[in-house]
């Protein structure tokens, strides 16, 4: 198995998006990116952790390789935008890919420039490329939400 991290906006949403492909065998939704230890959904919501709304996810690379998994985050959300994803709007919402190994992160640049070659989006990608940091889960409540919950909330 292998570990990929990335935020793209609200993670219910984007956890939910992942789950389903086939390949990724457990998500989990979280806080990552921020120097402050142990953050709580309201602290992160306080702009002042720095931490962005993410989803770490376990995949089988026999079964599904980490550039569909790009292929797939890049599918899911527009990340162009700074700091927001539609209505939700924040440092937490940024999009960012946190790279566990250099090959996920010659993956992940040559995935972004691929798609500014191709002209895919009218502006420039404002997606973070940085080594993963400390991954601290979020609260119970809000693994699996949209299982739990229905789909509410969420920009994606």
């Amino acid at each position: 198995m292998a570990i990929a991290t990335f935020a793209a906006g609200c993670f219910w949403g984007v956890e939910q998006r992942f789950a389903q492909l086939d390949g990724v065998t457990s998500t989990e939704v979280g806080y990552t990116g921020g120097p402050t230890p142990r953050p709580t959904y309201k602290q992160v919501g306080s702009h002042r952790t720095g931490h962005a709304e993410a989803v770490r996810i376990e995949y089988d690379p026999e079964r599904i390789t980490y550039e569909q998994l790009l292929a797939a985050f890049f599918g899911m959300h527009d990340p162009t935008q700074l700091n927001r994803q539609g209505p939700d709007v924040g440092d937490q919402y940024r999009s960012a890919i946190f790279f566990h190994t250099a090959e996920q992160e010659d993956a992940a640049r040559a995935a972004m420039r691929a798609l500014e070659t191709k002209g895919r989006f009218r502006r420039p990608i404002a997606t973070a490329v940085v080594p993963a940091p400390e991954w601290w889960p979020a609260e119970d409540y809000h693994q699996k939400y949209f299982e739990k919950h229905g789909r509410f909330g969420c920009a994606i």
